[in-house]
Formats: structure tokens, sequence, C-alpha cells
């Protein structure tokens, strides 16, 4: 009987403080990986300085200075708007990601302090009543 209870509490052990935070870190990293997936941030960094939604002017024949310089200029500011809203969605990104790695350190630590919060409310739970 001893022996049997020695390899339950062993196996709880384990379970607790090396399966179930491997989990964790693993959900953890789960998450981080969606998030970097959902906005798409490796992908806002490779087309950073493209047109914005893909707006393009083109100069058709002819030699026109005034209408060179108009889709020059056209081009550029759908070039300087597109990098505006990419360089938003990507620190939006990286703040949401920095948001999920707290919250996940949060549960994970949580996780491992829990039997010394539970032991140290049963004490002061205890102490308080005796009192």
């Amino acid at each position: 009987m001893i022996a049997f209870f020695h390899n339950i509490l062993i196996q709880y052990l384990i379970w607790y403080f090396w399966e179930v935070p491997g989990k964790i870190l693993e959900a953890l990293r789960n998450f981080l990986l969606f998030n970097i997936n959902y906005f798409s941030i490796p992908l806002l960094f490779k087309t950073l300085f493209s047109h914005w939604r893909r707006y393009r002017w083109s100069y058709k024949g002819g030699f026109s200075p005034a209408r060179y310089i108009e889709v020059y200029f056209s081009n550029l500011i759908s070039r300087v708007l597109g990098a505006i809203v990419r360089s938003i969605l990507i620190l939006l990104g990286l703040l949401v990601e920095i948001f999920i790695l707290l919250g996940g350190m949060i549960i994970f630590f949580g996780w491992l302090f829990l039997p010394l919060l539970m032991v140290w409310g049963l004490y002061f739970g205890f102490r308080q009543v005796l009192m």
C-alpha cells in the first residue's frame, strides 16, 4: 500500500511540475504563433513600403512634366500611407504579443506557485480561526 501511494505521489508531482507546465508553455507558444499569423507581421514587414491597397498610378505616353510629377507624388503618397498603416498594425500586433506573453507567464508561474498559495492560505486561515 505504501509503495502504491508513493508511486501515485511521484506520478502526481511529475504531472503537476513537469507535464502540465510543458503543456502551458506549448499553449503559450501556440497563442504567440497564432497572433503573429493573425496580424501577418512577417508579411507586413516584407511589404512595408508597398502601395496602399495596391493603388498605383502609371504615366501613359507623351511629354508632360506636370503629369509625371503628379503620378510620382501620388505613388509616393500611396507608399507612405501604406507604410504608416502597416507600421501601426505591426506595433499593434507586437503589443498584443507582449500582453499574451505576460498573461501566459502569469498563468505559468501561478500554476507553479499554487500549492504554496494553498498552504499559505490554509495556515493563515486556521491561524485566524484559532485566535
